[in-house]
């Protein structure tokens, strides 16, 4: 058996549904298991835009799943702070995919948590994804504003309470992921490299690869997949302590690769240099502690609009709440400060005017 599948094309149903079946996945499923899929569905944008799971991705695997005898599916997802998961599955297809199928929709935003200790932290999961017997994470290779990027590990923070996630960026991100990977273990990972956006977890920027991978080893598949946005795995700090906590081994020279029709491999491997990250472009003018990613991507979204400010930089994150400051801030925790933008997370094009009327 090979430790990642890949598979090109653009038949997405069937090109899952094969990478299924050359992995050999029937014979891991039993017909009364309870199946999960846990899509990346952050916010409720058609897939096309590079930020979230194509539903046709996900037939293909309910209808293997079917095939094989199980009927108990249920799709998982929590979308982020301040945008309603419902909506991200209407807009995204997977309402119209649930009823197509019979399959059961949870937003975990409003599902019970249970809490679990691991390496000091003790954190909130939500009962759903941990009663799953079979849990299959499809997430959305992708850059991210603060983390560099997102994959497998980091999608399954769809599986945690909104107060949980806010949580985590006040923790730094890195270990509670890392962390949560140790307790919430997935039996399959497919990724979605379609048309991922290398430089933002928003979309906007999505960059046609035409590629579906699949694995067992949420590490390995990220460490290859950190490869293909052109970084060193270690530079990715929730990675490297994932592998320091035996959720799995870095991609080397001993990983087993099965492209199923190299033929159709774009010719640059759909390898993407992210050098030009929006977020990394703008990052010097953000004064950030403990900001959740909504907000901060709005942030960045609205320095993208302006180009910049002249001069000094905007606040953002809970770490600044409760306190009295001078300059400019961004979102509620931030309305100590001279001038601010409400909201939580608030409107890229608030903070947007806020810029130009300020003429910061």
């Amino acid at each position: 058996m090979a430790d990642i599948y890949i598979h090109y094309g653009t038949d997405l149903t069937e090109m899952t549904y094969e990478l299924m079946a050359a992995a050999g996945i029937a014979g891991r499923l039993r017909r009364e298991m309870t199946v999960g899929i846990k899509p990346n569905l952050v916010v409720a944008r058609p897939a096309d835009g590079g930020a979230t799971t194509h539903p046709e991705i996900v037939e293909g695997v309910i209808r293997y799943v079917r095939d094989a005898g199980v009927r108990n599916i249920v799709i998982l997802e929590g979308s982020w702070v301040g945008d309603s998961t419902q909506r991200a599955f209407r807009t995204c297809g997977f309402a119209a995919l649930a009823e197509k199928y019979g399959v059961g929709l949870v937003d975990t935003k409003h599902d019970k948590a249970a809490e679990r200790s691991v390496h000091g932290m003790k954190l909130n999961i939500c009962e759903s994804a941990l009663k799953t017997d079979f849990l299959i994470n499809i997430p959305v290779l992708k850059g991210h504003c603060q983390t560099g990027m997102t994959c497998c590990l980091k999608n399954l923070k769809g599986c945690i309470p909104d107060s949980e996630k806010r949580r985590y960026h006040t923790m730094g991100l890195h270990k509670p992921i890392a962390a949560l990977n140790t307790v919430l273990r997935p039996a399959l990972h497919i990724i979605d490299s379609v048309c991922g956006d290398p430089t933002f977890e928003e979309g906007g920027n999505p960059v046609e690869a035409n590629r579906i991978l699949l694995g067992f080893d949420p590490v390995l598949l990220d460490s290859y997949a950190a490869q293909l946005l052109g970084f060193e795995p270690g530079e990715i700090e929730y990675l490297r302590l994932a592998k320091e906590y035996g959720v799995g081994r870095f991609v080397d020279e001993r990983t087993q690769i099965v492209e199923m029709n190299a033929s159709n491999r774009p010719k640059t491997n759909g390898t993407v240099r992210n050098q030009s990250s929006i977020a990394r472009r703008y990052g010097r003018y953000i004064e950030e502690d403990g900001a959740c990613s909504a907000c901060y991507a709005a942030l960045v979204s609205a320095l993208e609009k302006t180009n910049g400010i002249g001069d000094g930089r905007i606040k953002i994150g809970q770490g600044f709440r409760g306190k009295t400051l001078g300059g400019v801030g961004s979102g509620n925790c931030t309305s100590g400060c001279e001038h601010y933008v409400k909201g939580c997370p608030p409107k890229a094009s608030d903070i947007a005017d806020m810029i130009r009327r300020l003429k910061i």
